[in-house]
């Protein structure tokens, strides 16, 4: 799952059949800061109330596909939660080198 914010909605007046009842959203994937790291995309609102200005988990890929149980969609790019809140925790470098020991 990724990190994306919701920034526009898309008008379609078709769309497959198997995304009757859904909304397309165009979210713009983030960073874990909330930093932009790719263009926008359009997604697919399986929770049906991702609004603008929200930060969202995506899917992509074969994962977007068949999040509704029992339901493929024809789709890339699928919102799959709505997020509370993001907590980062700090952790010390771990790749560092080790002090050197010398000899006496």
């Amino acid at each position: 799952m990724d990190l994306a914010k919701v920034i526009g909605t898309v008008v379609a007046t078709r769309k497959d059949p198997s995304l009757e009842g859904t909304r397309l959203l165009i979210v713009q994937p983030l960073d874990e800061k909330h930093n932009p790291i790719s263009e926008p995309i359009v997604a697919v609102d399986t929770l049906h109330d991702a609004g603008a200005g929200e930060i969202v988990y995506i899917v992509t890929g074969g994962d977007a596909v068949s999040v509704v149980p029992g339901k493929r969609m024809p789709v890339d790019v699928a919102i799959v939660g709505i997020v509370d809140s993001l907590s980062l925790v700090d952790t010390p470098n771990t790749s560092a080198e080790a002090p050197s020991e010398t000899e006496s």
